[in-house]
């Protein structure tokens, strides 16, 4: 069927079942509290902590769109991978303080250190972000892959793309709604490996079509292999003046992901995902203390450079087969008539790089590698969705309900996610590409959450008033662009008047509004902290590095090593190189 011969659906098939029978080996084992279900009973190794981070992260908008990034803008994206050094952040300087607090969500160490209105603002917003990115984004990509490696299944009127969509919800789904995170995270765990393994042969296989490293330098063009792209594109001067013409161009316009955003406004986006997200700390909360969940995070941030090699690399591939001509499938798909690629159809250039250049059996792993990523993505999403709802929504509304009924309502809560994510795509389908729309919202959302969890734990004298003032301006900013945006990504042919208000709004690059975000939100929270009174100091002990006691400090003292240390240092010189070899 399709692009798939006997032996890679048997492989594929196999994989099922092992995924399967690990699922249901660990389903059979206690969840009936909240701690099993939500936390895996707080009894998850440095490993299980570092490969389940990982495998989270690596999902959807790796295979699919971070490919087709770099098919597109070749290594621009990889700041983002290189952001590895963030985890480190989490490890060494805001794990402590959740560790320390016992608390399961996010929100919930902002009750702790502000207020309850705190908490409940930010699951509300961390809700929606996980609907408008990873869960929809999960879905799409899902049925990306299906609609290229069988583009001629259909079922009920509906189309390879939706039947892909709806099989990968349906299995991670099931496995999260009855194992949670211990099902979630031991199942990441073998997805990895199968997921790395897969990556590296598309990487070798798509060496060997375009002849090597310098034949794929030589054909893709040096600019591919540039990190740091100019304010402005070669051929335009850059203006203060909101305009986009033949020649001259706002510099603020400029959406090539110049080294401007990617060096001040990346970073924040960086920062608020590794460090304050439940999506990922909540694997670390899920170690039985400090020092296994640090190492954990240690772990996940020499696993997470990978990307750079094994999806960006793989996207200039595509790019460079497609425009030599050396594999006419790849051109007819990803090129126009003018030599140009089309960045709607750079978002298959994994799944057509498997199904074009591996051969039969190694095509099966990949596409269980595929599924892999797809799922387990889909899957921390799941449960992270569950957890917000169950313990910052429903626990308030029930506080009598037992622990048996909560871990049923954070199921439930599951299957309503699915639902709404569906309904999103639509918008999906018309962004410019999966990764900017993915990084787009983030880069709205995130400044305000980032600067009330970091300052919050740096000065003891912000207090609830400016954290609440900050999160509700930074939110109202980051909605307000969303609100502008959907319009141009849903209707066809929709566009504002040139010169408005909104068409400026809408063209201002994302990342330089993302940092606008930040800026007016750390002017806020000071602001209003300091023009209130301060918190009193005895009930935030142990929250913020003002108020530790001498234990705390002593038993954090004793959960690191110099083998912690070494590490750290060593992730930082190897990210430092990989900076200095892509720089042009």
């Amino acid at each position: 069927m399709g692009t798939l011969a006997v032996v890679d659906w048997m492989v594929i098939g196999l994989y099922f079942l092992l995924i399967a029978g690990l699922a249901w080996w660990v389903i059979k084992q206690k969840t009936d509290t909240t701690t099993d279900y939500f936390l895996a009973g707080r009894h998850l190794g440095w490993i299980i902590v570092g490969t389940s981070i990982f495998a989270s992260n690596i999902g959807s908008e790796h295979l699919v769109g971070l490919t087709g990034t770099g098919a597109t803008d070749g290594v621009a994206m990889a700041h983002y991978e290189l952001h590895a050094w963030c985890l480190l952040v989490l490890g060494w300087v805001m794990l402590p303080f959740y560790i320390r607090s016992r608390v399961f969500t996010m929100p919930e160490f902002l009750e702790k250190r502000f207020s309850p209105l705190a908490r409940t603002l930010l699951s509300g917003v961390s809700l929606l972000a996980y609907v408008l990115t990873k869960i929809a984004v999960g879905i799409f990509a899902g049925g990306i892959v299906f609609s290229v490696l069988i583009p001629e299944l259909s079922f009920m009127g509906m189309n390879s793309f939706w039947i892909g969509s709806i099989l990968v919800i349906v299995f991670t789904g099931l496995y999260t709604v009855l194992g949670g995170l211990r099902a979630v995270a031991y199942t990441e765990a073998v997805q990895t490996l199968v997921l790395i393994f897969g990556s590296v042969m598309v990487l070798y296989y798509g060496l060997d079509a375009i002849g090597g490293w310098n034949r794929l330098y030589e054909v893709a063009g040096p600019e591919m292999f540039d990190l740091w792209k100019p304010i402005v594109p070669d051929g335009y001067s850059a203006t203060w003046a909101p305009v986009l013409g033949e020649g001259e161009m706002a510099w603020y316009f400029n959406s090539n992901y110049p080294w401007l955003g990617m060096l001040f406004a990346a970073p924040i986006v960086g920062l608020w995902y590794w460090t304050t997200d439940q999506y990922i700390v909540q694997r670390a909360l899920g170690a039985p203390n400090e020092k296994e969940g640090r190492r954990g995070t240690i772990a996940a941030a020499f696993l997470k450079l990978l990307p750079v090699f094994l999806f960006i690399i793989p996207g200039i591939i595509a790019f460079a087969l497609a425009k030599s001509g050396e594999m006419a499938v790849l051109q007819e798909a990803l090129m126009n008539q003018q030599g140009e690629i089309i960045n709607e159809n750079a978002q298959a250039s994994f799944p057509l790089l498997v199904a074009h250049i591996l051969p039969v059996g190694i095509r099966g792993i990949v596409v269980a590698g595929l599924l892999a990523a797809l799922m387990s993505s889909l899957a921390g999403v799941f449960n992270a969705s569950s957890t917000l709802f169950t313990m910052d929504f429903y626990s308030k509304f029930r506080p009598d309900a037992s622990e048996k009924h909560l871990v049923w309502m954070g199921r439930l809560a599951t299957v309503v996610m699915v639902i709404i994510g569906l309904l999103w795509i639509p918008v999906i389908q018309g962004s410019r590409g999966l990764y900017d729309y993915l990084q787009g919202v983030q880069a709205y959302l995130a400044p305000p959450i980032f600067v009330v969890f970091f300052f919050g734990v740096f000065f003891k004298r912000l207090n609830k008033q400016g954290a609440l003032s900050a999160l509700i301006v930074g939110l109202f900013l980051g909605v307000f662009r969303l609100a502008i945006d959907t319009p141009v990504m849903l209707g066809e042919g929709f566009a504002y008047a040139e010169g408005s208000f909104f068409w400026i709004v809408n063209n201002i690059f994302f990342q330089y509004y993302s940092l606008f975000i930040f800026l007016v939100c750390i002017a806020v929270m000071f602001g209003v902290s300091y023009m209130t009174d301060p918190p009193k100091y005895e009930k935030i002990s142990g929250l913020t590095y003002g108020t530790l006691t001498d234990e705390d400090k002593r038993m954090s003292r004793e959960s690191w090593n110099w083998v912690d240390v070494s590490l750290s240092v060593l992730l930082v010189a190897v990210i430092g190189f990989i900076y200095i070899y892509f720089s042009g």
